[in-house]
């Protein structure tokens, strides 16, 4: 279960400005939590940033990458050797076939949901790829620090999602100037 202490940052008015928030488990920072906010109008699909899973040092790079659905996913190898991308799990079932180095396949994710990524010449590399209903979604970084650009105000329910682990979810109010936190007992 997932409790959050404190409310979105940086949002004044009727403007729309960053979100700010930190994700713990067992009081210590979480690195690749997924955190976004439901209920927002979002930006135009054309608005989208570009989406990148890479593949280097025979490891997907990042290995959580979350996108609102409908995103078109770049896959580059940017290795050395060959790489099978594949994913049969839930979400978006998908298997790129053998591809060589300086070589990019793209796989839309269109629909919400959490696809598991691996390799199939190389089983120790896996990732996650998380499509979620959302313009407003961001992964923490090595200090469990996350920025969601361009909220703007109201009241949203927000959900969090980390390896390993169930959805969190809760409600939260955007007010200026205060941390959102997700804690993880």
């Amino acid at each position: 279960m997932a409790l959050v202490a404190g409310v979105v940052a940086g949002v004044r008015g009727a403007s729309s400005e960053p979100v700010t928030g930190v994700v713990r488990v067992g009081g210590r920072p979480q690195k690749d939590a997924v955190v976004w906010l439901e209920g927002a109008p979002g930006p135009a699909p054309a608005a989208r940033p570009r989406a990148v899973l890479d593949q280097r040092n025979l490891q997907f790079i990042p290995h959580v990458l979350a996108v609102p659905a409908g995103t078109r996913v770049e896959m580059p190898n940017s290795d050395r050797v060959f790489h099978n991308v594949f994913s049969f799990h839930d979400g978006k079932r998908f298997d790129l076939g053998l591809y060589p180095v300086g070589t990019t396949k793209v796989v839309t994710f269109d629909q919400p949901g959490l696809s598991r990524i691996f390799c199939n010449i190389h089983p120790n590399m896996a990732a996650y790829v998380l499509a979620v209903d959302s313009a407003y979604v961001a992964v923490s970084d090595r200090d469990g620090r996350f920025t969601i650009a361009g909220v703007p105000a109201g009241t949203y329910t927000w959900r969090a999602w980390r390896p390993g682990n169930h959805t969190a979810t809760g409600t939260i109010a955007v007010e200026p100037g205060r941390p959102m936190e997700i804690t993880w007992p």
